[in-house]
C-alpha cells in the first residue's frame, strides 16, 4: 500500500457518490481497518447487503432507521453509535439529510479510493 498523508480533512477529499444522493469519503485505511465519512440526503434508501467487514458507526447528524433482514429496525440519531457484526444483513432508510462516521475492520477493498 503506498504511504498514506498523515491527516485528512472532510470536505478536502475526494468525496464519491456511491449511490444517488449518498456521498462517501475515504479518510484512512490500513488492511485492518478503515475510516469513512458518510452524507445521505433525506430520503435515500440503502438496500438491505451485507460484507465480511465488521461496521460501526456514530451518527454526527440526521436521523435514519437502520434496517435488518429479519424485519427488525433500529431508529439512530446525533450522537447513536451503533454496529453490525460481520455478513450481518443490514440497509437503512434515511429520515433526514444526515452525516455518519464508520470504521470496518477489515478494510472494504471497495471503498479505496485513487
Amino acid at each position: 500500500m503506498a504511504e498514506q498523508q498523515k491527516r485528512k480533512r472532510v470536505g478536502q477529499s475526494k468525496a464519491v457518490e456511491y449511490m444517488p444522493g449518498a456521498f462517501r469519503t475515504t479518510l484512512f485505511y490500513n488492511d485492518q481497518s478503515m475510516l469513512c465519512h458518510f452524507r445521505l440526503k433525506k430520503g435515500v434508501r440503502i438496500p438491505l447487503h451485507q460484507h465480511v467487514a465488521v461496521q460501526n458507526g456514530y451518527v454526527v447528524a440526521g436521523r435514519a432507521k437502520f434496517l435488518r433482514k429479519d424485519g427488525e429496525s433500529l431508529f439512530v440519531e446525533p450522537g447513536d453509535g451503533y454496529l453490525f457484526k460481520s455478513n450481518e444483513v443490514h440497509g437503512a432508510e434515511v429520515l433526514e439529510d444526515s452525516e455518519w462516521i464508520e470504521c470496518f475492520t477489515p478494510m472494504r477493498p471497495e471503498y479505496v479510493d485513487e
